[in-house]
């Protein structure tokens, strides 16, 4: 894929110049709360790496504004839609900070099945692009919107319809926040084996839009792994249940597994059946600090290889030790320059721990062992608390890359070598047990400079040049399109897009995103 020189090259492909703002943001410092992102450097003329006959959904200027007399009928048709400036500018980014500059024309909060068939159904006969959402937790700008667009929130489909225990599953709406599922679970001994690292903020539907890891994954698998049933309503209203209620179940094309990780372009979840899996009776913590990052890599893959199953198995550098340690008041960093989380859990936790101790043990600089939960919990809230941590120190860019577990030791060195190369500061974290790394950008100043531009570049590249992939868990949304030509070769794409016109042949759901 061709890019343009400099700080051009990625923003060129995913953003829009704002006229009136002169500026647009991407993947800024975040707050708590979730607050926009700091302005980077405007950039010209991006409408026009747009697909060809769309404006990418990214806000190109000019695009045509929703009839005032069709945003009444749509107030009719729903419970609720807003079109004050406040609830506009909320829905014209996610987490990312991302936003194509302008706010969306509307926001439809639904609160019921029926809400989200009329929205849709309206879009569909008024030509009208929609962008679904959650908590709007997501790291590629994959639920910002701009004009012309309508915004579908359904954080507000929230209730966990059943839980059954005999069965082993949970039914439950898009809306619904992971950790209160998770919770929900406890209370019939079972958990919701997911945990994105922003469990206690994301959405069920956000997950399943991006397929999401996070820390257990390594064990329980990721998000597709636990969804057995959806009901997704279509572009066109019509709504569609996939899947079944049963453990096993192979009946017609997995049509579940193709709308997990489709980023709300091919449809908008508004129920999901989930599986369960019993709460360990036992969970044991090993943390083991390294002379350096390639060392710890390097550990984290001989674990894999003892034949044990860590439930978590997470690797910090140097730079995000330090960034936990100041802003938390840890002392994580202390012992070594890199470090390793591990945890194993079930009945043989304690005999997988002590196989673990022995094989990091050969080249730590510092082992502790602990069967105390509270020690363990803390240890993996500090893990949480690494992207926030790293955000004090400016505005960042959070990559999502993997490569096989066998090369993480060459991609954490050959990311340090970049940094080292570039002069550009990079934290690097990772779920180590299943080579995803987050390698975290430090922009100069909130300014996507060239040299930032080439850090990034070639981080991708690494992880590609080591048959990796360019996003392990956060959706490929707006600010990784750039790249899919890198990794998906014309066949590919083209299946991707005639996938996308057989359920959404006008277009009209999240464009400009995940293809």
């Amino acid at each position: 894929m061709t890019r343009a020189a400099g700080p051009t090259g990625h923003l060129a492909a995913v953003a829009v110049a704002d006229a009136a703002l002169g500026a647009v943001t991407l993947a800024g410092t975040v707050t708590d709360r979730g607050a926009a992102a700091a302005p980077v450097a405007p950039v010209a003329d991006a409408a026009a790496a747009a697909p060809a006959g769309t404006d990418g959904g990214l806000a190109a200027p000019g695009r045509a504004p929703v009839p005032a007399a069709a945003l009444a009928e749509l107030a009719d048709a729903v419970a609720s839609v807003r079109t004050d400036a406040t609830a506009r500018d909320a829905a014209r980014t996610d987490r990312s900070g991302w936003s194509a500059g302008g706010a969306p024309d509307a926001v439809v909060r639904a609160t019921s099945v029926d809400d989200v068939v009329a929205t849709l159904r309206w879009a569909h006969a008024h030509r009208v692009p929609v962008v679904p959402r959650g908590a709007g937790s997501g790291l590629a700008g994959g639920a910002a919107a701009g004009p012309g667009q309508v915004v579908l929130d359904v954080s507000g489909l929230d209730r966990v319809l059943a839980v059954r225990p005999e069965d082993g599953v949970a039914v439950v709406e898009p809306g619904v926040v992971t950790a209160d599922l998770d919770r929900a679970a406890r209370a019939h001994g079972l958990r919701y084996a997911p945990d994105p690292g922003s469990v206690e903020l994301s959405t069920i539907g956000g997950n399943i839009a991006t397929n999401a890891g996070g820390l257990r994954c390594v064990k329980y698998g990721v998000t597709r792994d636990a969804v057995l049933a959806l009901d997704v309503v279509l572009a066109d209203g019509s709504l569609l249940r996939t899947g079944a209620a049963t453990l096993k179940g192979v009946t017609g094309y997995d049509l579940t597994s193709l709308f997990v990780g489709s980023e709300g372009t091919l449809g908008v979840v508004v129920r999901a059946t989930l599986r369960l899996t019993p709460v360990p009776v036992a969970t044991a913590t090993v943390v083991a600090s390294f002379a350096e990052v390639g060392d710890a890599a390097a550990a984290a893959t001989a674990v894999t290889a003892a034949g044990v199953r860590p439930s978590t198995l997470e690797l910090l550098d140097a730079a995000t030790l330090a960034a936990v340690d100041a802003a938390q008041g840890t002392d994580l960093g202390a012992r070594g320059g890199a470090l390793l989380l591990v945890q194993t859990d079930g009945f043989a936790a304690a005999a997988e721990a002590e196989v673990v101790a022995g094989v990091l043990g050969a080249t730590a600089t510092h082992l502790e062992r602990t069967a105390d939960p509270e020690r363990g919990a803390a240890l993996v809230a500090a893990r949480r608390l690494a992207l926030p941590s790293i955000e004090r120190h400016g505005t960042v860019l959070i990559e999502d890359v993997a490569v096989p577990r066998s090369a993480l030791a060459d991609a954490v060195r050959g990311i340090a070598a970049v940094s080292a190369r570039t002069g550009v500061r990079v934290f690097t974290l990772a779920h180590a047990g299943d080579g995803n790394l987050h390698p975290v950008v430090l922009t100069d100043d909130g300014v996507v400079t060239p040299r930032v531009q080439r850090t990034l570049d070639a981080i991708v590249a690494l992880a590609l040049d080591l048959g990796g992939t360019l996003t392990g868990e956060h959706g490929v949304g707006a600010l990784k399109r750039p790249w899919l030509d890198d990794e998906l070769d014309p066949v590919a794409r083209a299946a991707h897009r005639a996938v996308k016109a057989a359920l959404d042949p006008l277009g009209l759901l999240n464009p400009g995103k995940a293809i």
